[in-house]
């Protein structure tokens, strides 16, 4: 997409209720009115990661009092999977806490990955940084989409992390991309972050070759113990711009509230469904770690259906035939 910062900044400064009736127009020409995409993640493996992103409290270099777990079984990820479907999800995310996977945990996750897909599932991992191959192997097993996060602009991100670089995020998105994989790719709000950041970090994303299937805005959950513990929660009608800004930006992708949203009461999740979203994390425990404990399955069902909001899949939810996307 051939967009410059100023074209977007155009956008994301059109009066508010403007920009949500642009969004609002996007989102209807694109998918199914008064449809969302229902996805569950799970982290299979919590903690003792080497890397110092300064939101998370899974990191070795902070101490955040968080229970750390090695790998879990294949049949403790298939069970979870099996009731996610049954909640309603179509789409399973394995997540794990460390730099990037090993080749040997690439092939214990492919045979997994065989495995949802035989369930009728999208599939879906957050793995961090690939090496050369491993997306190509993961591609191989079915792997329909991969997760990873610019997170904030390339300018900023060295104060949020030291021990990978922004190159090192655009290099596993080749990977990810030069394998045919659905990428899903978007950052975290509230960071320390200026508007300007948020829009850089916007510009990168539609100067991929193809653009994410899935655009993922997190709202930060400040973390006991890590350097991001005391930020200020951030002002939901710059978030709801942000969405709207994604939302007409990316017109076929979704854009998904991960992140956060437990700390967002239902009139504040309405405005950010107002403002674009047609995705959401839900029927977790929590989002990677006890302190993102998510509402439950049930209780999101009910809310979703008292805003009229019927959960499809996302072959469902596309309006446009796969030519035109």
């Amino acid at each position: 997409m051939s967009m410059t910062i100023e074209a977007i900044r155009k956008i994301y400064t059109l009066p508010f209720f403007e920009l949500i009736v642009e969004a609002q127009k996007t989102l209807r020409e694109n998918f199914t009115p008064n449809s969302i995409h229902l996805s569950t993640l799970l982290n299979i493996k919590m903690g003792t990661c080497p890397e110092n992103c300064g939101y998370c409290s899974q990191s070795v270099h902070y101490a955040s009092n968080i229970d750390p777990y090695k790998f879990l079984s294949k049949s403790e990820i298939l069970e979870k999977a099996q009731t996610a479907k049954q909640n309603g999800a179509t789409r399973f995310c394995l997540a794990a806490a460390w730099r990037g996977p090993t080749n040997g945990q690439i092939d214990v996750l492919s045979d997994i990955i065989s495995d949802i897909k035989k369930m009728g599932l999208d599939s879906c991992v957050s793995l961090g940084l690939l090496k050369s191959g491993q997306a190509e192997k993961l591609k191989s097993a079915g792997l329909d989409y991969y997760n990873h996060n610019l997170n904030t602009s390339k300018d900023h991100y060295k104060n949020i992390a030291t021990t990978h670089t922004f190159e090192d995020r655009l290099a596993t998105i080749k990977k990810v991309q030069d394998a045919n994989i659905n990428l899903c790719c978007g950052g975290i709000l509230g960071m320390g972050e200026t508007e300007d950041d948020r829009l850089s970090m916007l510009h990168t994303l539609a100067q991929l070759p193809t653009p994410p299937k899935s655009v993922s805005i997190n709202l930060l959950t400040p973390m006991p113990g890590t350097p991001l513990e005391n930020e200020p929660k951030i002002n939901l009608l710059e978030a709801a711009r942000l969405i709207a800004t994604a939302r007409i930006l990316f017109p076929n992708s979704f854009v998904r509230l991960s992140g956060g949203r437990d700390k967002l009461n239902q009139t504040e999740q309405a405005w950010c469904y107002m403002a674009g979203i047609n995705s959401i994390h839900f029927g977790s425990e929590y989002l990677l770690t006890e302190y993102t404990a998510l509402p439950s399955a049930e209780s999101d069902l009910t809310f979703l259906k008292s805003l009229g909001l019927t959960p499809l899949s996302e072959k469902a939810c596309q309006k446009r035939c796969e030519k035109e996307c």
